[in-house]
């Protein structure tokens, strides 16, 4: 019989995009997002590498992403991975942060993973409110609570304006990649664009973004494949379109 592996649901009211894992057993590579990610274990095991630290995570435990947070995990128990989960962009979640702390602010969990959490029940009734398309008052305002405990308990409260700059070689690098993904990329190209030798363009990127140039085109790709397969354009068109080989 088959079975729903992930479930995606937009939610329109908070801005945000919510998933479902159910039973899933596959490895992540090294990646990173551009918004904040929160989610919820609720079955399997994983052993979980964040920004070159390793972590040992179960159902009850909450992830905590920051946006460029470098994260893989591989299935370290027998059952399959169930997961739920909530991608908050950046202006959403400074939005969000202004409400419930009254400061114009991007939050910095301090830790990427929170064990057992007293938060789990809340994310979870949260989270069912979304995927089942609850509308209204009562989602908001869990929505509200939810975020004022976790951001309270879990995170600092960082200045916008305080946002390390990239160094102008990687950050060149970066946006010719970002511009260029559907392209073939070359690290002789990369090198040329970054003024550096190959061996020094990946160590100093990799250094300040904790991901190769490699992944870090490689998560570009799926991201902008993600969106054109959310307006329905076929895979194979969409693969082509990003620069996939298939």
């Amino acid at each position: 019989m088959f079975k729903n592996l992930k479930s995606i649901q937009y939610d329109e009211d908070l801005r945000l995009e919510a998933y479902q894992f159910n039973g899933v057993d596959q490895s992540f590579p090294n990646h990173f997002h551009k918004y904040y990610v929160i989610g919820l274990i609720e079955a399997g095991e994983r052993q979980l590498t964040v920004n070159n630290r390793e972590y040992r995570i179960g159902p009850g435990d909450l992830m905590t992403f920051n946006p460029m947070d470098n994260h893989a995990c591989v299935q370290a128990g027998g059952s399959g991975l169930r997961y739920r989960c909530l991608n908050i962009k950046r202006d959403n979640m400074r939005t969000v942060a202004k409400e419930v702390l009254e400061r114009e602010t991007f939050p910095r969990f301090r830790e990427p993973v929170q064990y057992r959490t007293s938060l789990g029940p809340l994310f979870r009734d949260l989270h069912c409110a979304i995927m089942t398309k609850v509308s209204g008052f009562e989602k908001e305002e869990q929505f509200l609570l939810f975020m004022e405990q976790l951001l309270s308990k879990c995170a600092e409260q960082e200045e916008s304006q305080a946002i390390s700059p990239l160094r102008k070689e990687i950050g060149d690098v970066c946006a010719f990649l970002e511009q260029h993904y559907e392209e073939r990329i070359t690290l002789n190209r990369l090198s040329a664009v970054a003024k550096l030798n190959k061996y020094s363009l990946i160590r100093m990127f990799t250094r300040q973004m904790g991901i190769t140039p490699y992944r870090y085109l490689e998560t570009i790709r799926i991201g902008e494949a993600k969106k054109l397969l959310e307006q329905g354009v076929e895979p194979v068109e969409a693969a082509q379109r990003t620069g996939f080989s298939d």
